[in-house]
């Protein structure tokens, strides 16, 4: 058996894995239509046509395109209300944005804990961290998979509470045959960079209730009244419009979309099968009511000290030395001293979370489930490698 690569051994795979984005001529002939004919604007119809297009594909009536999936956040808040005084919960294993955008909207964050098996939010938390103060609850469809929406809509129509899904990783995923960022009374969505559909940046409002649709767009046009003249603003708004040019690929990106993601799928199903008979891995569970799973991002839970490494970073930076790609993941919202600052910890705390972040969850990217069928084979390999040198 060959040493471990960060032992001077030879690495498992130097060949990349694919490129990431993924685009070809449909992008290009978008791209090329918006700029011989213009607008470039927010007013070109390929904004309003890539908003339907998404919306009809996400189960949705509605959708408000805007410039960050931070940004479709926040403005679904501010169109449900959400103001000071308020409180909304959120896992404290999420994005920052999760939380800023509460914190942006005047809010108090509520952080509870998540599922050991899913990392998604804890719907028994949430019941148990809601106050006459609660206004909203944002479950966080972590890495593409949806988080218990039965639950939390259950939940939510006791308490009289708002549901602000936050699918920035789950374009195409699905909690019983429906589309994420239809089940909730917003969904909000990211095209950044690494999304698994994207325009560089960039982000977009899905709902069914055509009073939020209505609002949302207005104030990411700078609080005009679309019904009425340019210079008609009735409301505080903001400038949050998307380019034609984001629009123009993302429709493009759309399409590309439903084949990727079973791209993805199958990939993960093989790496789950594979790592799951590796001592000291568990891949995160999907759950059963789970239909469609769209894996931005392929996570694992390591027991470390089985492979002899005194600390996930040193596990990590072994995996990154045999040619596959991966990272240590988030950060729990309260370790961040501007957001503990402003937010509340739920409870007894959150150990899931801390041991997510501090001991166990690697990720891998969701471009490593675009490879081949042998280049998985490298991944698995790279892992047993690791496991026969502890």
């Amino acid at each position: 058996m060959q040493l471990p690569a960060f032992r001077g051994g030879e690495p498992v795979r130097r060949k990349p894995f694919p490129k990431w984005p993924v685009y070809g001529e449909e992008e290009v002939g978008e791209l090329l239509e918006v700029l011989r004919e213009g607008p470039w604007s927010a007013g070109s119809p390929k904004v309003k046509k890539f908003e339907e297009e998404f919306a009809v594909f996400h189960d949705a009536r509605y959708g408000v395109a805007c410039t960050s999936g931070s940004t479709a956040l926040f403005v679904s808040l501010k169109a449900m209300g959400v103001g000071p005084g308020d409180e909304v919960i959120v896992p404290a294993y999420t994005f920052l944005a999760t939380a800023t955008a509460v914190i942006d909207a005047g809010a108090t964050p509520v952080l509870v804990d998540v599922d050991s098996e899913t990392y998604n939010i804890s719907p028994e938390c949430v019941e148990a961290a809601v106050t006459p103060s609660t206004k909203c609850v944002i479950p966080v469809h972590l890495a593409g998979c949806p988080a218990d929406m039965d639950r939390i809509v259950e939940i939510a129509e006791k308490h009289g509470l708002r549901v602000l899904e936050d699918a920035a990783q789950a374009h195409g995923a699905e909690w019983g045959g429906r589309k994420v960022g239809s089940i909730g009374d917003c969904g909000a969505f990211s095209f950044y960079q690494s999304k698994n559909m994207t325009a560089g940046e960039g982000g977009i409002i899905t709902t069914n209730d055509g009073e939020l649709a209505s609002l949302a767009r207005s104030l990411v046009n700078v609080g005009r009244d679309v019904q009425r003249g340019w210079y008609e603003h009735v409301r505080y708004g903001w400038n949050f419009r998307m380019t034609a040019f984001q629009a123009a690929l993302l429709r493009a990106q759309l399409k590309r979309l439903p084949e990727l993601n079973r791209k993805r799928m199958e990939s993960a199903e093989f790496l789950n099968k594979e790592l799951g008979q590796i001592e000291g891995i568990r891949p995160l569970e999907k759950p059963a009511k789970v239909t469609a799973h769209s894996y931005h991002l392929y996570i694992v839970r390591v027991d470390i000290r089985r492979f002899g490494f005194s600390s996930k970073e040193e596990f990590i930076k072994a995996l990154n030395a045999e040619g596959i790609p991966c990272n240590a993941g988030y950060k729990t919202l309260y370790s961040y001293p501007f957001i503990a600052e402003k937010a509340k910890v739920a409870g007894s705390g959150a150990p899931v979370a801390e041991k997510a972040s501090r001991e166990e969850a690697v990720w891998i990217p969701q471009y490593v489930l675009l490879a081949e069928r042998e280049d998985l084979y490298d991944v698995v390999e790279a892992f047993s490698k690791l496991t026969a040198h502890r």
